[in-house]
């Protein structure tokens, strides 16, 4: 496989022109004064499909043959390269088979079945599937659809870094998150021959979900090399080995590469619902993740790529909760107290006195540890922030209670 070029990057850009949307690109104050330099963010979760993917999957797909459009193609994904290789087929009146792990979001499968896409679930995790479309394409002839290991899907990602710099011309960091590094492979690569050709660099900053992140161990490596991963709500980028490709690039061309946690993701989803008004999925969100959490330094006006937004509501539902936790706004704390009336009053009104306001309370008299002359209260409380959660738990310890916080 051969890197993309500048030209091959315009002519993605030519044959996605009137297939997708051109994203906006906004300025957002409160980063802008985080960072103490200007920040956009490139709106790719309102492209459509709700993903970059879509410029890949168009891309890849229009470069096949006619004997292989007849043929079909097949993907698996458990999201968006679904939905992206659904829609590209359906524009271009390709048969399309996409295998799908059984616990996938009912949006996203739906979402991949309304684009006109024959879905199969089956297996726990992306595995199966992947496993499944290879012995799929093998049996019938398909064309399998990688999700980045491709130079024509990072041709078409990279639209999106030629975009970039028309946008914003003085632009000097992109900020991207890395799954199997599709995505800022193209970016880096057009973006930084469009600054050459200018007569500059740019920098190229990378961000990992902490419990997904084979980058840094690849790159320290000095090739790709498969990591054990743990759960991470940025599932889109849930990846254990780098492609191939998307490597040699990134290895030349990324400048930086950092991780996130989940706490810092679900705080990053949090902002961009209040500051921004963006509704992000968690790995489209950790860019600003990286800039909440003080891992990135950047140099001069900087772009951020917000890659998708297609996030399960209940999950949204969840990682808000998360965020809040993790901001110190919501807390849900255990106070033991001695079995004798009064005792709920007096902490209902120390918690008013500390300006807390109680969301949630379970009295009960059941409880490992709990001796028959006790009782537990448990309440969810909304707070101001770090401050004012610790002032509310020093009340209540200065009046005699003991505090135990509930973690997530």
């Amino acid at each position: 496989m051969s890197i993309p070029t500048l030209a091959d990057f315009e002519d993605a850009a030519a044959t996605l022109a009137g297939v997708i949307r051109r994203t906006p690109l906004d300025e957002s104050l409160f980063l802008s004064e985080l960072l103490e330099v200007p920040v956009a963010l490139k709106l790719e979760n309102l492209q459509r499909t709700g993903s970059f993917k879509i410029r890949g999957a168009i891309n890849r797909l229009s470069q096949l043959t006619e004997a292989e459009r007849a043929r079909g193609v097949v993907a698996a994904s458990a999201g968006n390269h679904a939905q992206g290789v659904a829609l590209a087929a359906q524009s271009l009146g390709i048969p399309a088979t996409i295998f799908m792990p059984l616990g996938v979001p009912v949006p996203k499968l739906l979402a991949t079945r309304g684009y006109g896409a024959d879905v199969i679930l089956e297996g726990a995790t992306v595995e199966t599937p992947l496993r499944l479309a290879a012995e799929f394409a093998e049996r019938t002839g398909a064309v399998l659809i990688h999700p980045f290991d491709h130079p024509d899907i990072i041709a078409g990602q990279g639209t999106l870094g030629l975009e970039l710099f028309e946008e914003m011309p003085d632009v000097e960091t992109i900020i991207v998150g890395i799954g199997g590094g599709g995505l800022i492979a193209g970016i880096a690569a057009a973006a930084k021959a469009r600054a050459a050709a200018a007569g500059r660099d740019i920098r190229i900053i990378g961000v990992q979900a902490e419990n997904s992140s084979a980058y840094p161990a690849s790159l320290a490596a000095g090739h790709p090399v498969e990591v054990d991963t743990r759960p991470t709500i940025a599932d889109g980028i849930a990846v254990a080995r780098p492609g191939d490709l998307p490597f040699e690039i990134i290895s030349e061309l990324v400048d930086e590469v950092v991780t996130v946690t989940e706490d810092d993701i679900a705080r990053a989803l949090l902002v961009l619902l209040e500051r921004a008004k963006q509704v992000v999925e968690p790995a489209g969100a950790v860019g600003v993740a990286a800039i909440l959490a003080g891992k990135v330094t950047a140099t001069g006006p900087t772009a951020l790529v917000l890659s998708g937004g297609n996030i399960d509501p209940l999950l949204l539902q969840r990682v808000v909760a998360h965020g809040l936790a993790a901001s110190g706004r919501y807390m849900t704390m255990r106070v033991p107290l001695p079995d004798r009336p009064g005792q709920l009053a007096r902490v209902s009104e120390l918690l008013a006195l500390a300006g807390a306001n109680v969301i949630e309370v379970l009295h009960t008299r059941h409880g490992q540890g709990l001796q028959i002359s006790e009782v537990v209260l448990q309440l969810s409380v909304e707070t101001r922030g770090e401050e004012h959660r610790a002032h509310v738990i020093a009340t209540l310890e200065s009046a005699g209670f003991s505090v135990q916080v509930v973690e997530d």
